[in-house]
């Protein structure tokens, strides 16, 4: 069971499950007789533990971050001074306990500050060098001591045989050192802005002594710089904006990771998100199945490994989470786990595939012999033959009848169904091979072996199933007999027009009479009159000469007759000005269901009749002026409604001979609006400006006097059409009138 870890401090729960197989009798190469702590160099701990026999292989050891500690796993060794739980007055080591379990003995030493540490063998001692973290003058915070990865030789010289560089699939930048030997030492410390990584003791070729610039990778790295620094490889990492890194390395691989944490993607990236506590291992070659009884120790968890989990690793992590951590290690060794509750299963990937496979086929052979059970659903919302359809692969479109809809005033009426005459309906099965089936297989929630019927007069699903099945069934059902949404749409279609318009002119008239000698003449408009004038007779209204008058515009008018010379003179001013405006509102509205078109349509046909011959008489057609609204609409999960639309506004215009013109206004478009809001649709601008002159050639372009023989007109007439839409999404309580 694990432990809980907010009522007993951690290490006591390491030494208690660790005490638990002190009891049990074993085999141990060798023996630890005396564990001891000095003072070293540069303020450092040198704890040394003493062997009876010589030390063949490296310890176990990690360390944990909250709280501080070091851990020292002893192999095959026992415990020959008891159980100890020694305090110490260090700045860097508060106490250390001693414990064996089994054949191994674990030494954990609790920290007051965190440190690094190096671990050395010499004949039956093994030392290990503790460097404690300084604290910093400024903040009282201590300060991070270098991560060493390992503790080189200073007898042996390594050397570095490529440097990589490559952007991860989360947009982190990844640097890859090729190591000669899984033992090189490796410090990692920030400097300032920059990650400074040390190899000790190692060589690096004259090629790989370069300075790169991998700026356009898109990466937080932005320069690395590979060098020698007297014994040792130097390499610096030359970050931008807030950053963190993590670094591992598994056998003569070292893997450097940058990653960004300004970048707003990586909340949204499927990179694992690791929430253990941190822990430090440092492995030299030491078997998998060992390191996976630290973490199981280290987490309280229960850890199952398969026998075929074998195979020694190199690992070396600084402050990762654990869970993190045995992700590296199954990776490194092509592992995967299951997990269920406490317990983790770990077994390679292939033992792990084929366990479930085998899982599967038998589970698919015990449904193939599973007894049917048959069961009614009596559905709410949904045609019985369209939830059929939903179970049996199919897509619910292809069922039933769809009504269509046109602007059309001819009324058609509602279609019968001609799937909904009888007390049943169809029938599919797995077994008949239903062609309508075979290609949506996959989809069907139906088993090959089940099969079902519907009958629509009580609107009802009967099922043959096993009862894995009817779950499913029912849990599909639950999510699709649901009610439609309905939609009112209403449209306001705004008609205005301006009309302004001035007329301004004269009429002019003169008829006179003379005589030369026994010569008499006329003057009048034409020869009538003219002749009139000679003979004395005078016309009962005065003639006109100069017509430019404006049609149908009151006038003003007067006379001068001279009766001794019969002389005539009219003149007739005329002035019309007109301003009309006008506004026409349309207001249709119609209610629908989600994914059903509606209609509602207005207006008049106007009689054509065209003339008939010898042989055929009058035919009369009709010409349709309607007002109609065409939608359908489609409902969104957010209450957004897409709309094909369809907006008409015809109109009798202008009689032209003996047939009448339609004025025909529509828009036909597709618009996706917020339930409630008002879209403009479009709209329509339509200005006519006329300015015109009739006038007498060379008289009406005389100064003030040309007024008489001019006529002025000037008109401007604007029309302006917009299309409103409203979209309303229907709640039960309002299609109740509650």
């Amino acid at each position: 069971m694990k432990t809980n870890q907010s009522k007993m401090p951690v290490w006591i729960s390491l030494v208690a499950g660790l005490a638990y197989f002190a009891a049990l009798p074993g085999y141990a190469a060798n023996v630890l007789n005396r564990v001891s702590v000095a003072e070293g160099p540069n303020e450092s701990q040198v704890i040394k533990i003493i062997m009876k026999d010589t030390v063949e292989a490296m310890p176990v050891s990690f360390t944990t971050s909250n709280p501080h500690r070091l851990v020292v796993d002893l192999a095959d060794t026992t415990n020959s001074i008891g159980r100890v739980v020694e305090s110490m007055n260090s700045a860097t080591i508060k106490n250390y306990q001693v414990v064996q379990a089994g054949e191994r003995t674990r030494i954990v030493f609790n920290l007051n500050v965190p440190a690094s540490h190096e671990l050395r063998k010499d004949r039956n001692m093994i030392l290990v060098v503790l460097q404690g973290a300084t604290m910093k003058a400024d903040a009282g915070m201590p300060a991070s001591a270098p991560a060493k990865f390992a503790a080189a030789s200073s007898q042996r010289e390594y050397g570095i045989r490529d440097v990589d560089f490559r952007r991860g699939k989360n947009n982190e930048g990844r640097i890859t050192i090729s190591l000669s030997d899984p033992g090189v030492g490796i410090d990692i410390q920030q400097k300032g802005r920059a990650i400074q990584v040390d190899f000790l003791n190692t060589t690096l070729p004259g090629a790989l002594q370069r300075r790169l610039d991998v700026a356009d990778f898109a990466t937080p790295a932005q320069l690395i710089e590979t060098f020698e620094q007297g014994k040792n490889v130097r390499m610096l990492v030359t970050p931008k904006g807030r950053w963190d890194y993590s670094a591992h390395q598994t056998g003569n691989q070292f893997v450097m990771d940058i990653r960004s944490l300004d970048d707003p993607s990586l909340a949204k990236s499927e990179k694992p998100i690791y929430s253990g506590e941190k822990l430090t291992l440092n492995f030299q070659n030491v078997e998998v199945r060992a390191v996976l009884q630290v973490i199981a120790d280290f987490t309280g968890l229960n850890i199952i490994a398969s026998d075929t989990v074998s195979g020694n690793v190199t690992l070396r992590l600084k402050d990762v989470p654990w869970d993190q951590a045995l992700d590296i290690i199954m990776r490194a060794k092509g592992l995967d786990k299951r997990a269920s509750g406490s317990v983790i299963w770990i077994a390679p990937r292939d033992e792990l595939a084929a366990k479930e496979k085998q899982e599967l086929e038998a589970k698919k052979s015990l449904a193939d012999l599973e007894t049917l059970t048959t069961r009614s659903y009596r559905l709410n919302y949904l045609r019985a033959d369209e939830a059929l359809a939903v179970i049996s692969g199919e897509s619910r479109s292809l069922s039933g009848s769809q009504e269509t809809a046109t602007c059309s005033p001819s009324s058609t009426g509602i279609q019968a169904d001609v799937t909904s005459g009888g007390s049943s309906g169809s029938t599919t099965s797995g077994q008949s091979g239903n062609s309508a089936n075979s290609n949506n297989n996959v989809n069907r929630v139906l088993s090959n072996r089940g099969g079902a019927s519907h009958d629509l007069t009580t609107n009802t699903l009967v099922v043959t199933d096993t009862l894995e099945r009817h779950t499913a069934i029912e849990e599909v059902l639950k999510g699709v007999d649901v009610p439609s949404k309905q939609v009112m749409i209403e449209a306001r279609i705004v008609v205005a027009d301006d009309t302004f318009s001035r007329d301004l002119g004269a009429k002019l008239g003169f008829q006179g009479s003379g005589k030369s000698g026994d010569t008499k003449f006329g003057l009048g408009t034409y020869e009538t009159s003219a002749v009139g004038a000679t003979t004395g007779v005078t016309a009962a209204a005065p003639t006109t000469n100069v017509n430019l008058g404006a049609a149908g515009a009151p006038s003003l008018g007067f006379t001068i007759f001279n009766a001794s010379t019969a002389a005539i003179l009219s003149l007739e001013l005329q002035a019309l000005e007109v301003d009309n405006r006008g506004k026409i509102v349309s207001n249709p509205r119609v209610v629908t269901t989600n994914l059903r078109p509606a209609v509602i349509l207005q207006g008049e046909q106007i009689p054509v009749v065209t003339p008939g011959s010898a042989n055929a008489p009058a035919t009369t057609t009709f010409k349709d002026a309607l007002l109609c609204l065409l939608v359908n609409p489609q409902v969104l999960n957010n209450d957004s409604v897409i709309l094909n639309v369809e907006v008409t506004k015809d109109a009798r215009g202008a009689q032209v001979g003996d047939n009448v013109a339609i004025n025909a206004k529509r828009i036909k478009t597709q618009v996706r609006v917020n339930n409630g809001e008002t879209a403009v649709l479009g709209g329509i601008f339509e200005q006519t400006l006329r300015n015109d002159t009739d006038k007498v050639p060379f008289l009406g372009d005389l100064p003030v006097l040309g007024n008489l023989f001019r006529s002025n007109s000037k008109s401007d007439t604007k029309s302006e059409m917009l299309i409103f839409l409203t979209p309303r999404i229907l709640q039960d309580d309002l299609l109740s009138g509650r």
